[in-house]
């Protein structure tokens, strides 16, 4: 018989109710977005919308924690330990800038997830040259808000 402590079925409830979220916000954007808007849901920190790196944070927290406790054998606080660094990661998605990004203005950033590629519209607050490494902090509508990876 095959048995799930509750430190692993934390970490395995995160992974398939975060990535899964995830994956349905990504693909059903539009959809999920709209639903959302109609019925006042979201998360919103200046009007950017932080469900779509909550949502990795957590898919990530469930894969850090399994791996800390399946692979490296970790106790249950350590292996929340190794979650909680691979949902930071999770977190902050990054790219590369493919087209300058001006100031307050657009331009586009080449991202992976959700085991895709994606050229995307993007805004910073500062200029950004093209080429450059940047870090995605938000999302407001259909762009997505970067800043710099400081090197």
């Amino acid at each position: 018989m095959f048995e799930i402590d509750l430190a692993n079925g934390i970490f395995i409830f995160c992974l398939a109710v975060g990535g899964g979220l995830l994956l349905l916000t990504v693909v059903l954007d539009d959809v999920i977005g709209g639903m959302f808007d109609a019925l006042h849901i979201g998360i919103h920190v200046g009007g950017v919308a932080l469900m779509p790196p909550l949502l990795g944070f957590v898919a990530m927290f469930g894969i850090g924690g399994l791996i800390g406790t399946q692979i490296f054998k970790l106790e249950t606080g350590a292996a929340s330990l190794v979650g909680g660094v691979a949902g930071a990661i999770g977190f902050g998605q990054t790219g590369r800038v493919s087209v300058a990004i001006p100031a307050r203005r657009y331009g586009t950033v080449f991202v992976s997830y959700a085991g895709a590629s994606h050229n995307l519209t993007a805004t910073s607050d500062v200029d950004v040259a093209p080429g450059s490494s940047v870090r995605v902090t938000g999302v407001a509508g259909t762009n997505v808000i970067v800043e710099p990876v400081a090197r």
